[in-house]
């Protein structure tokens, strides 16, 4: 099965439903980037009428999960995958569209590479940027994952 965004968004509207009532949706995705965005409405904002900052790191992580999970699928290896740590900053009021994306997919293939390789749980810190209509960072996070080899 291929990964694609229509599929993603289905796969939120059935698994996480917190996210895609909250207007997540995956927007572009290939080998090397994934694109998420989110719409600033009534249902996902905070009570300074700006996007809560769960809904911004729900998109967020979406960018860096589906990367590792379209690479992982590739593979065809039994490879698990666990969010072990996040960081996140905020530097903008973030209404509107915002948009998110992780450019890191060489970076996955070199980390699932060596986990394929040594046999051995390996961890990969993925970065996003999320955007605003005007092309301003709004957000910056951070997820580190690990990955190993099913026995």
């Amino acid at each position: 099965m291929t990964i694609n965004p229509r599929k993603l968004n289905a796969f939120l509207m059935f698994k996480l439903p917190s996210a895609y009532l909250t207007g997540v949706r995956t927007k572009y995705l290939d080998n090397d980037k994934c694109i998420v965005s989110v719409k600033h409405r009534w249902i996902n904002q905070n009570p300074f009428k700006s996007l809560f900052w769960a809904v911004q790191g729900m998109a967020a992580e979406l960018t860096t999960g589906a990367l590792i999970i379209k690479k992982i699928k590739a593979t065809n290896k039994d490879i698990a995958m666990l969010l072990v740590k996040n960081d996140a900053s905020y530097s903008k009021k973030a209404t509107g569209r915002i948009t998110f994306e992780c450019s890191e997919g060489k970076l996955i293939d070199k980390v699932i590479e060596k986990t394929i390789e040594s046999k051995e749980g390996q961890t990969i810190t993925l970065n996003v940027i999320g955007k605003n209509s005007d092309n301003i960072e709004v957000s910056k996070f951070s997820f580190t994952w690990s990955m190993k080899v099913r026995v």
